[in-house]
């Protein structure tokens, strides 16, 4: 392989432009908007492993930003894991099922649909293969 000085050149000098440019604190794409408004690229999200294996979660807003409401991405993997909500939560699923059991009794739902949980409720999230959905808390005291 014949490489030349000029694209060794080119190439450390990109190198150097990419590791001068500020550190951002999130790992996916959000935009900010001086007004309060924040736009987040749902697709950009990268989940971190959560307390169970096949359960992944991102927060993506923090308190100082949505002091009264949470947000984040959350991913299942051919899992169920039991939770009891102290807050009322929405879950928009982005793909896969998503399965709610409450009661003996389960409610689905697949992309585009939403789930709303009221606080108190003793479930199960679950799902029969994978499924990646936004949840919306409301309070947000569960950071």
């Amino acid at each position: 392989m014949n490489v030349s000085e000029e694209l060794i050149r080119e190439i450390v000098m990109k190198v150097l432009q990419e590791s001068s440019k500020p550190a951002t604190q999130e790992d996916f794409v959000k935009e900010k908007d001086p007004s309060g408004i924040i736009k987040i690229q749902t697709d950009t999200v990268r989940c971190e492993p959560f307390k169970q294996e096949g359960v992944a979660l991102k927060d993506v807003v923090t308190l100082e930003e949505a002091p009264r409401m949470g947000c984040g991405i959350m991913e299942l993997d051919h899992t169920s894991f039991e939770w009891t909500l102290t807050y009322d939560e929405y879950d928009m699923v982005i793909d896969g099922i998503l399965e709610i059991e409450i009661d003996g009794r389960v409610v689905s739902a697949g992309p585009g649909e939403i789930i709303y949980i009221p606080k108190n409720s003793h479930i199960h999230f679950q799902t029969p293969s994978k499924a990646r959905y936004a949840y919306f808390v409301y309070p947000a005291d569960w950071q």
